[in-house]
């Protein structure tokens, strides 16, 4: 019976936290919301380093990655934290030289700023597989998010995804990339304290380290776990490429007051992955000693079943934090793609009409990856799966920016069509031969890519001009 009445009060407590920190986001986000098309795709450019240095790793230590990561510790070991920690690399190579090209380029489209050397054909190809990746990225948040509702609330997956499909798609239409910016801090903040009060609990409840050392196999601590070096080089080859192309990432860069903020935004987002990834592992591995026979799955949520009322509430609103944030940057993300990419070039529309639909196109955009939820149930492969989609583009858009005459606007097409089935094609089947999908999808934009090179050169055909194959649209956000 007490166990019944403290239940019921960790409920109450953290239903009345999570309403109030609805409310108080909601009117944060309303006061921030977009006026305009430029404060809906780019803030306007107005955003500090700061703010976009958390902005732009919120999605790594996303629902996803935070019950990813715990998930795959529970399963493999401490040398999990990696799918976290290879993040910080790549912010700091992104914020090197590549960050800045693609500020200066003017787009905050990835594929318009692909299309300034490649055209028009290739904008829309890489378009349509950043719009295919970032669908499943929000059908991994969802597993995620819904399974920390789940636990802390008794709630069915279905319903659990579908409400935070609602919410984020409430505040899309809200906001914007301005909104989002902004309340991503209050969003963060309390994500990485939920993450402490977790990493606490599992301390705690283990009895330090020792304990879990002592108990588990050996290879749970070593640093390349059961998780193995080929996986960890795709996880950094795939962390490193999902950040030099996904939309979010190039949308957020877009949206600071000038490329001398570049640098600094990309060092915060690096700073800050790094302890998250090792409490995340801990986390896990902490999991395992404890809960032995629970599915991997609730690794992370498990936790809050074992906190004080206000503690677990606490971490519930951070959990919910993470949801809103991570879904709101992928939502915003896509529906600048659909309107810059097809929209606008079609439509011609008004400033007015453009902020319209961009709103609107928040809902198909929410709702339609949870028809693929329940078929996605290991979540961090999930996320490293779309990484691998977007680090073909990255292939794609460094021979665009750095070897621009070995490329072709045919080659590049045809690189990334055939680095989507391939890619799409190993991951399905299941990594043959124990070769992780990420590095089909980096080899093979650039083999196709050399040999329509090679092709040309042996016969003797110019590459197609940019003009050939239509030009690019000129955005109207300045």
């Amino acid at each position: 019976m007490a166990g019944v009445e403290v239940q019921g009060t960790v409920l109450i407590v953290t239903v009345v936290m999570v309403v109030v920190y609805l409310a108080i986001t909601t009117w944060l986000t309303f006061r921030y919301r977009a006026k305009t098309s430029a404060d809906y795709m780019v803030a306007g450019r107005s955003v500090p380093a700061v703010v976009i240095g958390v902005l732009m790793m919120s999605e790594f230590i996303a629902p996803k990655s935070t019950v990813g990561v715990a998930q795959a510790a529970f399963e493999s070991g401490m040398a999990a934290a990696w799918a976290v920690a290879s993040v910080s690399l790549g912010f700091l190579l992104f914020g090197l030289g590549f960050a800045k090209r693609l500020y200066t380029s003017g787009e905050y489209t990835i594929s318009a700023a692909i299309a300034q050397k490649y055209g028009r054909s290739t904008q829309l190809t890489v378009s349509l597989i950043m719009i295919y990746a970032l669908l499943l990225v929000l059908v991994a948040q969802y597993v995620s998010g819904a399974a920390v509702l789940a636990s802390a609330f008794g709630l069915p997956l279905t319903t659990s995804s579908i409400l935070i499909a609602a919410i984020s798609t409430a505040y899309c239409m809200i906001g914007g990339q301005k909104s989002t910016a902004y309340v991503s801090l209050m969003h963060t903040v309390l994500k990485i304290v939920g993450v402490i009060i977790v990493f606490g609990a599992a301390l705690y409840m283990s009895g330090g380290v020792t304990p879990v050392v002592a108990a588990l196999p050996p290879k749970y601590f070593t640093w390349d776990g059961s998780v193995g070096l080929t996986t960890i080089v795709a996880w950094t080859i795939a962390s490193v490429g999902a950040i030099f192309s996904t939309q979010f990432i190039v949308q957020a860069i877009s949206s600071l007051k000038g490329p001398q903020d570049v640098r600094g935004a990309c060092i915060i987002s690096a700073m800050l992955c790094l302890p998250v990834s090792l409490a995340l592992g801990f986390i896990g591995v902490a999991a395992k000693f404890l809960f032995p026979e629970m599915k991997s799955l609730y690794a992370f949520p498990v936790f809050l079943n074992h906190l004080s009322p206000f503690l677990s509430g606490l971490v519930m609103v951070s959990i919910i934090a993470s949801i809103l944030v991570a879904v709101g940057t992928v939502v915003v993300a896509t529906s600048a793609l659909i309107v810059r990419d097809f929209y606008v070039p079609m439509a011609k529309p008004t400033a007015e009409r453009e902020l319209r639909v961009s709103r609107l196109l928040a809902i198909p955009i929410a709702f339609l990856p949870l028809l693929l939820v329940f078929f996605a149930p290991q979540v961090l492969h999930l996320s490293f799966f779309t990484r691998a989609l977007r680090l073909a583009i990255t292939v794609v858009a460094v021979f665009a920016f750095y070897f621009p005459r070995f490329g072709s606007n045919r080659g590049a097409t045809l690189g990334l069509l055939g680095a989507t089935v391939t890619t799409t094609g190993w991951y399905l089947m299941g990594d043959p031969f124990g070769i992780d999908d990420i590095y089909i999808a980096l080899v093979t934009p650039a083999v196709v890519i050399t040999i329509e090179w090679l092709v040309r050169r042996i016969t003797g055909v110019p590459a197609p001009e940019r003009g050939q194959v239509g030009t690019t649209v000129q955005a109207r956000v300045p």
